[in-house]
């Protein structure tokens, strides 16, 4: 698998104090915690709220993500321009990221299927990182189709695919038309372990934000029964009991419950869950899982 994707990244919140400002503090503490169990660290994404973020902001996020992390730091970068991709690209460059994250553009989207080609093709001719495509079509409203995936894969800047869609018969479909060396990432917690028995090569998983270490000995263990195990007893309870609320809210409100970051705080137009007692009890379920034997 292509460098610097790792088999386990985590998609990081961005940490806000009460004042809702960005909270560095918070956000190093968080950084120590996933690294007990994760490869790579990924800032600024869907969970990371970037869309709330200013541009100073997603640089700084990334800038301290970067100065703090021992592990690669994969950064989003999404924009809906050419120009600006590859700007937002170049920033989290500079900022010290190790890669970035790039979605199709999200509001004026493909009216052709060349269209996201060509978008992906000049942004990487222009790319001062390494690039992740981003599949989630239920915030870009449309997929990255399959044969547009495997168009780009030769491409030297393109290394790999995270796929949120929960479609795993999409992810197995661009396995087929890919590179062996290109990374395939699941992004839908409930098919982690599926996913990697299907010869995916890893996960982003927002809940590996308030469980590494579950997430990590799932990954391990994909192939045998504690894998299995794991992934119907701790993670996908977990992953149901967040779904109905978003991962920037429900992965907050499990980070408090475990005592990593103080403030459930999120930004318009998200809102803090009102009553985590569902997530908190999931979280606790599955700590108690993975210290089974």
């Amino acid at each position: 698998m292509t460098d610097p994707v790792g088999r386990l990244t985590c998609p990081i919140v961005t940490p806000f104090d009460g004042e809702g400002a960005v909270d560095d503090d918070a956000l190093r503490n968080l950084i120590e915690h996933v690294e007990t169990g994760v490869d790579g660290v990924f800032p600024c994404g869907t969970t990371g709220e970037f869309a709330s973020l200013s541009p100073g902001e997603r640089r700084d996020v990334i800038e301290v993500t970067a100065d703090h992390a021992s592990v690669p730091v994969v950064a989003g970068a999404a924009a809906t321009s050419v120009a600006g991709t590859v700007e937002a690209v170049e920033v989290a460059a500079d900022a010290g990221a190790d890669a970035a994250v790039v979605v199709p553009p999200y509001f004026h989207t493909a009216n052709a299927p060349a269209g996201n080609q060509r978008y992906f093709e000049r942004v990487a001719d222009r790319s001062a990182l390494p690039l992740l495509l981003y599949n989630i079509p239920q915030c870009t409203g449309a997929r990255i189709e399959p044969e547009t995936v495997a168009a780009v894969a030769d491409h030297e800047r393109i290394v790999g695919l995270k796929d949120s869609s929960g479609d795993l018969s999409y992810l197995l479909s661009v396995q087929s038309q890919v590179p062996a060396d290109f990374a395939l990432l699941q992004g839908y917690d409930a098919l982690l372990v599926p996913s990697l028995r299907m010869g995916i090569d890893g996960g982003v998983n927002a809940l590996s934000n308030a469980l590494p270490e579950v997430f990590a000995e799932a990954v391990e263990h994909a192939g045998e029964e504690r894998g299995a195990v794991l992934q119907r007893e701790a993670i996908t309870p977990v992953f149901e009991a967040c779904l109905e609320y978003g991962f920037a809210p429900a992965a907050k409100a499990a980070l408090v419950s475990r005592g990593v970051i103080e403030s459930d705080a999120v930004r318009p137009p998200l809102v803090p869950i009102e009553d985590p007692e569902p997530i908190e009890s999931a979280v606790e379920r599955a700590l108690e899982v993975g210290a089974e034997t």
